[in-house]
């Protein structure tokens, strides 16, 4: 029983922001669970991840709308339907408010959120109609909490988190799980600049982390593969934080 609860067999599953750590590591982790796996981004990198999962590899620009729905139409083609959405891309543009750039501000939101939005809706366009399936925002520990030099980037992701809900409420009733997860600090290119750059900042990190030190894309696998499974299926909305227990700190 427990086995049949995460088994996604037969499941397809589209994974946006595939060629970077946290979206490569739930694509490898979708398809370890037997789901086939469409790898979709920006970066040529979304081919190494696609040999690794068996799936194919789709080349597109999610910060603007003819790139969201041409990415999204070719990986649904490619995989024969969809069963799953896993929405792991991102960008980010740290430094102080009264630095940012208004065209980083812009992309921040376009590429974090406004493409959220529009995979959300085009997956749900396909699920409701049929009864069914799981759709797995990546939100942040900016989602609760301000962050640091990080405005543009906190407002995207707490967007995320309320966009998740409201998208359950009207979804579920249609058989649709929308959920979301909450990396704390991973080690991923996105955040270079603390764990590799920032030594004093790196450790004031540790100092907070239970775990006792910074979580890795793989911590993520078993959050994503519940979420995107039957095990899931009486979950609706709930932003799940995958921190090694920063927020409990």
């Amino acid at each position: 029983m427990t086995d049949g609860l995460f088994d996604l067999t037969g499941r397809r599953a589209l994974v946006t922001g595939a060629g970077g750590g946290i979206g490569g590591g739930i694509a490898d982790a979708l398809a370890e669970a037997g789901a086939l796996v469409a790898a979709v981004g920006r970066s040529e990198s979304i081919q190494v991840t696609a040999e690794r999962t068996g799936g194919p590899a789709v080349l597109a620009d999610l910060s603007t709308r003819d790139g969201i729905r041409r990415g999204f139409d070719d990986a649904v083609a490619a995989l024969g339907g969809l069963d799953i959405l896993v929405i792991a891309h991102g960008t980010a543009h740290p430094g102080a408010a009264l630095d940012v750039e208004p065209a980083d501000w812009d992309d921040t939101l376009v590429v974090n959120l406004t493409s959220v939005f529009e995979l959300c809706r085009l997956a749900g366009a396909l699920m409701m109609p049929r009864g069914g399936g799981k759709i797995v925002t990546v939100a942040s520990m900016l989602s609760f909490q301000g962050g640091f030099r990080a405005a543009a980037y906190a407002a995207s992701k707490g967007g995320v988190a309320q966009l998740t809900k409201a998208l359950a409420n009207e979804w579920a009733p249609h058989g649709v799980n929308v959920n979301a997860i909450a990396p704390g600090y991973v080690k991923t290119s996105l955040n270079r600049h603390i764990w590799q750059d920032d030594k004093a900042r790196s450790e004031s990190v540790l100092a907070r982390l239970p775990a006792g030190r910074w979580g890795e894309p793989e911590d993520l696998a078993g959050a994503a593969v519940f979420l995107a499974s039957p095990a899931s299926d009486y979950v609706h909305g709930i932003v799940l934080p995958v921190d090694g227990g920063w927020l409990a700190r």
